[in-house]
């Protein structure tokens, strides 16, 4: 069975447990879908035995012998240690072998760059960072060109199996310049910049784009809480607040690739000429940073362990308690067009910082009235400030590796 765009997903599979089951043909001419349809299966349950392999994807026992001969031939695959039953033959459980592809993820955010060496298994294998008040293109170019490179040098003689590289950003990264401090001139000129294109430019390697915060859910759906949850709005908290929204297993990427855009949500009616705030100013990271300078103190503790340590303390639980009211609301307005069963927080903060933030969010929405709603549950995010450049570099796997190599969904 192919996988489905979330609109097309019939009713039988909407009913099904909520985990992935790849299922292949045994029709001719599809052998390398059926190769994808076995290395699916194994990403998401683990390793396996063939019988199981069988039993999951739907594909013959002697079809399947003949795909894992091929993907073990290639070195995509890994034996594990025999496993005894009480009777007959052990069977050998069989795996993803780690080093046979590796994907770079590239997150260009307004605070920081990050670079992820990524291993089949969607491992890290190796981080690099650069901190910046605001990227400035000229540097940042040949940064990602230097870093590139470096990562490369690492893999030595497993460097052609590198298949691609995934950049994530955001859409408007010199959007809300105002807030950031910024001249026009310098959100200008990140307007005309197609990042994906720039890249390109600097590596013989295929490179994707993705929205930040797509990357991110991305990641989360695919190695995180996306297991077992099929539709979830997902939040993640940065410099500035952003979202995506996962539908029956599927990443829902809207008209203009902006679905979830939690961020331009206004936070009460518009009055005569008078602009609402948006979420962006009262439940991003921007904010926390400028109570930090407000009082001389590091505003980059925000994105570490110090934000609840002292003296940032006092100024954190603050934030906390008018973000948490302005996540409620969003969640509250989320729920009566999406009706998805829970919200995944995830974010570049401390795990402590993030955990207060949905406790207290959660504690908000007890104010709302939520007849005719649907309440759903909040729930951490299981990848952190990785999140982004992990889920730029899963672009590339799974470009080559997937059996739907255009949408990260599941089936």
């Amino acid at each position: 069975m192919a996988l489905l765009p979330a609109t097309d997903t019939p009713s039988d599979q909407r009913d099904a447990p909520a985990r992935l089951r790849p299922r292949g043909s045994n029709q001719l001419g599809l052998r390398q879908f059926n190769d994808r349809v076995v290395l699916q299966a194994l990403r998401v349950h683990g390793t396996l035995a063939k019988a199981d392999i069988a039993r999951v994807t739907g594909l013959t026992a002697q079809t399947i012998g003949l795909i894992t001969a091929r993907l073990d031939e290639d070195q995509l695959l890994r034996r594990e240690a025999p496993v005894r039953g009480r009777v007959g033959q052990p069977s050998v459980p069989l795996g993803l072998h780690p080093d046979g592809a590796f994907a770079i993820g590239i997150k260009i955010g307004r605070r920081s760059a990050d670079w992820l060496l990524v291993d089949f298994t969607g491992q890290v294998r190796e981080r690099l960072s650069m901190a910046y008040d605001f990227p400035d293109i000229a540097e940042l170019l040949p940064a990602i060109k230097s870093n590139l490179n470096r990562l490369l040098r690492k893999l030595g003689p497993l460097r052609d199996r590198v298949v691609g590289v995934g950049v994530a950003a955001p859409l408007q990264l010199g959007g809300w310049h105002r807030m950031l401090g910024l001249t026009h001139a310098q959100a200008q000129a990140w307007s005309g910049i197609d990042l994906a294109t720039e890249v390109q430019r600097l590596t013989e390697l295929p490179v994707s784009f993705a929205k930040d915060t797509s990357a991110a859910c991305a990641a989360e759906l695919l190695q995180g809480r996306g297991r077992d949850l099929r539709s979830f709005l997902y939040l993640f908290m940065d410099t500035f607040v952003g979202g995506a929204l996962v539908l029956d297993s599927q990443l829902h990427r809207g008209l203009h690739g902006n679905a979830g855009a939690v961020a331009s949500m206004p936070l009460h009616t518009a009055r005569g000429r008078e602009l609402p705030p948006q979420l962006v100013t009262q439940a991003s990271l921007w904010d926390l940073e400028q109570r930090y300078r407000e009082h001389g103190l590091d505003p980059m503790a925000a994105y570490d362990a110090r934000a609840l340590q002292p003296p940032w303390r006092t100024h954190s639980l603050e934030w906390i308690a008018g973000a948490a009211r302005a996540l409620a609301q969003c969640v509250v307005s989320g729920m009566a067009f999406l009706d998805v069963e829970a919200v995944v927080m995830d974010g570049a903060v401390a795990p402590d910082l993030l955990r207060s933030l949905c406790e207290q969010t959660h504690s908000a929405l007890d104010a709302y009235d939520w007849q005719g709603l649907h309440r759903p549950r909040l729930a951490l995010g299981s990848i952190g400030s990785d999140a982004r450049a992990l889920g730029g570099a899963l672009l590339p796997l799974h470009a080559c590796f997937a059996p739907d190599h255009d949408s990260f969904l599941k089936g």
